[in-house]
């Protein structure tokens, strides 16, 4: 697979470092810029939540973009070593905070922001995202009136019975073995 790079932005074509082994799997340009189209111009002054960062890719093509401010999350020590190389070498560290730890605890805890996008790209075939979809379904602080939870997968691994009490599956793009699952935060009734 090829190096990640940043499509656009302030930070179009930097090549991001990978993480070091066999950790992760960088998400191709083409589904990035795929998510970014739909995204839009919705993504200036917006603040992201980048779960199971890896490379950082997203959050850093965020905010090459003009995202005011991503978060970034992963345990593993590799990615976060990389995430924190990949925005010094972008010149977008002042923007990012990157913290090494599970981003289930992370979700469990009170939210200190909240976030109008937050980013879900797991390890593969562990259902994983239903695990960290439950986590902020029980703590939507985490999110915005208006925000965005989108989910990359594997196709195989999708399941359509899933319900959340406040946010709700409202479109899918799938790119070859990528899936991209889009929910926006429910509204509650007046």
């Amino acid at each position: 697979m090829a190096t990640p790079r940043v499509i656009a932005g302030t930070a179009r074509g930097l090549r991001l470092q990978d993480v070091p082994g066999n950790v992760t799997r960088p998400i191709t340009d083409r589904v990035k810029e795929a998510l970014f189209n739909i995204l839009g111009g919705d993504i200036i002054d917006a603040a992201m939540l980048d779960l199971f960062g890896g490379t950082g890719s997203v959050g850093i093509e965020a905010l090459s973009r003009g995202a005011s401010f991503v978060r970034f999350c992963d345990k593993d020590r590799g990615a976060y070593a990389t995430i924190q190389k990949n925005l010094e070498r972008t010149r977008l560290a002042h923007l990012a905070e990157v913290r090494n730890r599970d981003a289930y605890t992370l979700l469990r805890q009170p939210s200190d922001r909240q976030f109008e996008y937050i980013y879900i790209a797991p390890p593969q075939y562990k259902q994983m995202w239903i695990d960290a979809l439950k986590e902020l379904d029980k703590n939507p602080g985490w999110m915005t009136n208006d925000a965005w939870v989108i989910v990359q997968i594997h196709p195989v691994e999708y399941e359509t019975e899933l319900e959340f009490q406040f946010f709700s599956e409202f479109e899918q793009r799938r790119y070859g073995s990528t899936l991209l699952v889009f929910y926006e935060r429910n509204m509650p009734e007046a």
